[in-house]
């Protein structure tokens, strides 16, 4: 049954709607709530995961079209192995050998990506279903509220975690996401949001290699052959990871580079500014559409991923089956493996503390 959950908004607000979205296998239902504010801009967001289904914006001659992969329906989602547009947590991206140690007591994960654990585990937050705990209009948008609670030992980590993710849908055609976590005990935690963008949009499809990507960064982290950072801040000036003036993803991702070649393409973190605050991570523009995507972020790195591993295996919406390079991934996050290396910012949360990240995704064109 579709409920709208507008109510008695004002005459400028947008608009928020529920429809279901299909059972998991063990019978629990799933809801969709589709955002609208009040140009038309959507965002549609499921129980299951947390996850973008669908995320529209403008092109230069101002028609909407998605602009994210995804599957039409609940089952292509199960499973989910390249995370399509979901919550990642509780520890998004790797950690080496699923190992860490905290307060002088050793914890295994579980491992899910060769010898290391990924993005929390072979059932991380991107598998979970999320309670709703608020869904209304506001002045000029929507806001939907999800929550989940991760109990102690969950994938092999400590303390119960007590989580929120905000998605807000304004006006100005920006979706802002804002995570808020307390736990009861000592533990790690880095959660992000796992989109897969491509501003062609659904109608022109294609890849990303002519995507133009900006990211004011001076620094990445090298990896090793698993993907692990070595613990090295690498200037990437020189490289085929200067992307401080904007470059096209295709430009330099065929260069003979043992970076390139370790992860078949771009799959490092960036290092980003850290004064604080709400900061510009990185920008993308699209040259046939016009479209415009800027990502702002609390975090003190940035995942940027050019779709390696996609190989035509997904059958996406419309039948898209998405090949290599058919989307790319900003993820604002901290580092991967923190927990094993003190050089790396922190990800430990205590009791008594809040955990706070914001991702602004904005859209314009030109």
């Amino acid at each position: 049954m579709t409920a709208d959950l507008s109510r008695a908004a004002a005459p400028d607000a947008g608009s928020i709607v529920a429809t279901p979205f299909g059972e998991l296998p063990d019978g629990r239902h799933v809801e969709l709530y589709r955002l609208r504010n009040r140009h038309g801009m959507q965002a549609s967001i499921m129980t299951y995961g947390g996850i973008i289904t669908s995320l529209t914006a403008r092109d230069r001659q101002g028609r909407y079209d998605d602009v994210v992969l995804g599957h039409d329906s609940l089952a292509g989602y199960l499973p989910n192995p390249p995370y399509f547009g979901a919550l990642v947590g509780r520890y998004g991206n790797r950690i080496a050998k699923g190992r860490f140690t905290l307060d002088g007591r050793s914890y295994q994960l579980t491992l899910n990506d060769g010898p290391n654990s990924l993005h929390g585990g072979r059932h991380g937050f991107d598998q979970a279903l999320w309670h709703v705990e608020e869904a209304r209009a506001i002045p000029g948008g929507a806001t939907l509220r999800l929550s989940y609670l991760s109990r102690d030992g969950e994938e092999g980590y400590p303390g119960t975690l007590r989580v929120s993710a905000t998605y807000t849908l304004s006006e100005d055609d920006t979706l802002r996401l804002e995570f808020e976590a307390h736990t009861d005990r000592a533990t790690v935690l880095n959660l992000t949001a796992h989109s897969y963008f491509n501003l062609r949009g659904a109608e022109l499809r294609g890849n990303v290699l002519d995507h133009v990507v900006t990211i004011p960064a001076a620094r990445f982290l090298p990896v090793d052959g698993t993907l692990i950072p070595t613990g090295e801040r690498r200037a990437v000036a020189g490289s085929p990871f200067d992307f401080r003036t904007g470059r096209a993803i295709g430009a330099q991702i065929g260069d003979v580079d043992e970076q390139l070649r370790y992860a078949k393409g771009y799959d490092h973190t960036f290092v980003l500014d850290t004064s604080g605050g709400l900061q510009r991570a990185a920008s993308v523009y699209e040259p046939q559409s016009g479209r415009v995507l800027e990502v702002l972020s609390t975090q003190p790195g940035l995942q940027f991923y050019s779709g390696n591993q996609l190989d035509g295996s997904q059958a996406g919406k419309g039948g898209w089956r998405y090949a290599r390079n058919d989307g790319l991934c900003l993820e604002p996050q901290h580092f991967p493996d923190s927990p094993n290396q003190a050089d790396f910012p922190s990800t430990v949360l205590r009791p008594g503390e809040e955990y706070r990240q914001t991702i602004l995704y904005r859209f314009t064109s030109r």
